[in-house]
């Protein structure tokens, strides 16, 4: 794999986010440099589609607007207030993460790479894009989208994880980060991203629209027409599977019922739920439990994590 140059790297650089200040998507969480609010949209949008991510962060930044509103509120309020995400352990997380932040930075986002990565439920992901958006620094957050993006501008292969041209993530990494402009960090990050959400996509991929095509091996080895193998492949289809049916459903609808509880309020779970037995919903109790997302009494009652 060989990187750009260091002149191509500056007019990449140039061309995408000249692309960016044209199409760039407009989402409320972009809208704030805010190095908590960031945090708060950066662990969201891990497991979450961006279209819910914009009206939660709204709600829940207003419910919480500084590291200091969350670690103070039980984590029953933070649960509350986180739904409709769906994987709620991150409600807990970045609870845990705002109490670290006034426990062990003064209540201010640490700036650290190291530091955020310290933090409960941050990533090497999450703490690169917050260095970047809020704080400015030329490094690369790379998520499934950027890293499609820089492996097929830099090696031309096909899709993120493509078995057939395997790329190392360090070297997507040391690429990305190579990438990078330094003059407007957030803005690279988020055009790369959004690159790779509406043009560079994986099965799909627009090369005649891309303002990187100059410089991309894979368009230049396509001569931007769609590889075969980026079409649908033949395989056996699984058979249908209910989201009603999973652990996951389970796990939403017990928090859902908990949600609806005031502080001090109890709940059995003694009875089947969907299509859930009364075992299965016991043991998705305990599961909740043992990551700290509800609590239970001495009678088997449980309710969300008291403010205690």
């Amino acid at each position: 794999m060989q990187p750009p140059s260091l002149r191509d790297r500056v007019s990449l650089a140039a061309a995408l986010l000249a692309w960016y200040d044209f199409h760039g998507r407009n989402l409320a969480f972009r809208a704030s440099g805010d190095p908590w609010r960031v945090l708060v949209s950066e662990v969201m949008l891990q497991q979450t589609q961006v279209a819910r991510v914009e009206v939660a962060w709204v709600r829940f930044t207003g419910r919480f607007p500084t590291p200091a509103a969350l670690a103070t509120a039980s984590v029953a309020d933070a649960v509350r207030a986180w739904a409709g995400l769906g994987y709620n352990r991150r409600a807990v997380a970045l609870h845990r993460a705002a109490t670290a932040i006034i426990e062990r930075h003064g209540g201010a986002v640490p700036d650290d790479l190291a530091a955020l990565e310290d933090l409960p439920g941050v990533g090497p992901y999450t703490a690169r894009a917050v260095t970047a958006i809020a704080f400015g620094r030329p490094v690369a957050a790379v998520d499934t989208n950027i890293r499609r993006v820089v492996g097929r501008v830099v090696a031309g292969h096909g899709w993120a994880g493509d078995p057939g041209l395997p790329l190392a993530a360090s070297a997507i990494q040391a690429a990305s980060d190579a990438m990078i402009d330094p003059g407007r960090p957030a803005d690279w990050t988020h055009a790369a991203m959004d690159i790779g959400a509406t043009v560079c996509r994986p099965r799909a991929p627009d090369c005649a629209d891309c303002p990187l095509r100059t410089w991309c091996a894979f368009a230049r080895s396509n001569d931007l027409r769609p590889q075969p193998r980026l079409r649908a492949r033949p395989a056996v289809r699984p058979r249908p599977s209910s989201f009603a049916g999973t652990s996951r459903w389970l796990r939403g609808r017990i928090i859902d019922r908990l949600r609806e509880l005031p502080d001090d309020g109890w709940m059995r779970f003694d009875d089947p739920i969907g299509v859930h037995s009364t075992e299965r919903v016991a043991a998705a109790v305990a599961a909740l439990s043992a990551d700290g997302l509800l609590e239970c009494d001495p009678e088997g009652r449980v309710r969300l994590p008291s403010p205690t």
